[in-house]
């Protein structure tokens, strides 16, 4: 795998490293060596898929909270989407900065979401697919969330938002 660190602390792309003969190819996509290797989190609790059947479909900004914070490893399947992640770590020196990537089916690259980021996406085709790695389990009572259209991130989505659940259009802004 290729790691590639970016404008935010922590937070990596990770490209798959394609060996390919007559066949077509073959990549690794997970291994705990390199990613400790690369000082990310290993663990592995829980694979998750979301599946959108519609363009402008958003989902977020979601994030887990102390004491069950969690890093996570997004890979579009099928489709492409719009990646947001914001560093919510008031210590870390891009607290409150964001980043954005286009994951793809056809580019296989993946965005790894360190602990105390939350995360969001919007999807730029019909039916697209989302694959999650979290390193821990889903507790209700540790999220939280906030708008995705907050001033205090002006994210700049690259596309009208179309679909947005109930939940995620009624979050408050951050701090708000």
């Amino acid at each position: 795998m290729i790691f590639t660190k970016t404008v935010l602390n922590d937070a990596m792309i990770v490209d798959i490293e394609r060996k390919e003969d007559d066949r077509g190819f073959f990549a690794r996509s997970w291994c705990r060596r390199e990613f400790e290797a690369h000082g990310l989190n290993p663990n592995l609790a829980q694979c998750n898929i979301s599946f959108n059947p519609k363009k402008g479909t958003l989902r977020g900004m979601h994030l887990q909270v102390k004491p069950y914070e969690e890093a996570k490893i997004v890979r579009c399947t099928r489709g492409s989407l719009c990646d947001v992640i914001v560093d919510l770590r008031p210590d870390s020196p891009t607290y409150k900065k964001h980043l954005s990537a286009v994951l793809t089916s056809e580019n296989r690259r993946m965005l790894y979401v360190p602990e105390g980021f939350a995360h969001g996406f919007l999807t730029l085709e019909d039916a697209t697919e989302v694959s999650y790695q979290i390193s821990e389990f889903y507790r209700p009572e540790s999220q939280l969330g906030f708008r995705w259209d907050d001033p205090a991130f002006a994210i700049a989505w690259p596309a009208e938002v179309r679909l947005i659940s109930d939940r995620d259009r009624s979050y408050p802004n951050f701090g708000g």
